[in-house]
């Protein structure tokens, strides 16, 4: 992660759907937006769970179609994280994107994963909406939270074996939050 406080920090959220989550979001979280233009995309994929996706190709429309979604889906994943109840037109947004046809995974002759010719950001969005449903109707749904610092909104699973995960990341909130508690017990 490069938040604007310029801080490099590794920021494992557990899922694919909620590294999109990291490029901005809705209302006061569009000041962190990264994607700006169908390149950022495709940059965004490259570093992502998908990994190299040669030939992807992306719209404007299809950028601002992921850019809905992944504010749907910011605002669908701190509902649930809270207890909240979903928003119906959330849901329906992420159901809607996870119908279209997904990125075909293939492997290549050295044994690793690539994706099939003629991948494009729907099918780079359906993908991703299609992680969202695996990730909130499977095991790990009970385990989707938000960073518990005060200023940090990062969304992530708790993929820890003893599900006691509180922060984005221990080198960034973590840290922070440890060395408050040592001033304050010096005081």
């Amino acid at each position: 992660m490069r938040p604007p406080d310029g801080q490099v920090y590794r920021f494992d959220p557990g899922a694919l759907c909620l590294e999109l989550l990291a490029t901005g979001g809705p209302g006061a979280f569009a000041r962190f937006e990264t994607l700006h233009a169908p390149a950022d995309l495709l940059a965004w994929t490259a570093q992502s769970r998908i990994g190299p996706c040669p030939g992807l190709t992306a719209t404007e429309r299809e950028l601002a179609a992921v850019r809905e979604l992944r504010d749907a889906l910011f605002l669908f994943t701190a509902d649930h994280a809270h207890g909240r109840p979903w928003d119906p037109r959330h849901l329906e947004l992420l159901n809607d994107a996870a119908a279209a046809p997904p990125l075909a995974a293939r492997i290549e002759a050295d044994g690793s994963r690539a994706w099939a010719p003629g991948a494009t950001a729907t099918g780079l969005l359906s993908t991703v909406a299609r992680d969202a449903v695996d990730l909130f109707t499977g095991p790990h749904a009970s385990r989707v939270r938000e960073c518990a610092a005060h200023d940090c909104f990062l969304l992530f699973v708790d993929t820890s074996r003893p599900g006691r995960r509180r922060w984005c990341a221990m080198e960034r909130c973590g840290n922070r939050a440890k060395a408050r508690t040592h001033r304050a017990t010096k005081a």
